[in-house]
């Protein structure tokens, strides 16, 4: 068995390896704006193993029902993280793609509005919830997440991303929820 500081060292390593691994791609998807490209750790297999023991590690050791990610690269980590956490997964889609009765919530974005989706009944009130998702940024799809699987009775026990933009304060429209974050980065990158 690993000791504390054996396993610190490994997760130390396992970050910059991560953090190495993300790719800056400037002016995408307009100018200005320096995507976070994570397809170099997904098509990676020990780096997107690492991204997802992390991201199970924010879960804190609670129990976890359920693990709601949100479309579309949320899926692909909140989908892994259930089935590590022997959790089910639950997505959270923009308005028009879940096939069934849904509760909907609209948030502002930077010119216009957009709205997400969650099933009715995905989560059953009490249900210990994790929301992951791939970034977060100004944290308002985040923030109607939250809203929703609140709205569901659900006990969020942390909303977790593999990257977080730490310069446009995303965590600030998320309220008094834990916020867990892999890897961060500042307006310098």
């Amino acid at each position: 068995m690993a000791t504390a500081k054996a396993w610190d060292n490994l997760k130390s390593m396992s970050i910059e390896a991560l953090h190495s691994a993300v790719r800056d791609i400037p002016d995408f998807p307009k100018p200005g704006i320096v995507f976070k490209d994570i397809t170099p750790v997904l098509s990676h297999p020990t780096l997107f193993r690492q991204a997802i023991t992390l991201l199970c590690e924010t879960a804190a050791d609670s129990p976890i029902d359920k693990v709601v990610g949100i479309d579309a690269r949320g899926f692909i980590f909140a989908a892994a993280v259930a089935d590590r956490l022997n959790a089910g997964f639950i997505p959270i889609r923009k308005a028009g793609k879940l096939p069934w009765k849904t509760r909907g919530l609209a948030y502002a974005l930077e010119y216009g509005e957009a709205t997400v989706e969650i099933h009715e009944d995905a989560i059953t009130p009490g249900e210990r919830v994790l929301l992951v998702d791939d970034l977060l940024a100004t944290g308002g799809t985040a923030a109607a997440a939250i809203r929703l699987i609140q709205g569901l009775g659900g006990d969020l026990v942390a909303a977790s991303f593999l990257i977080e933009l730490d310069f446009l304060q995303g965590r600030q429209q998320l309220g008094d929820v834990r916020i867990e974050s892999v890897l961060r980065y500042g307006a310098e990158g």
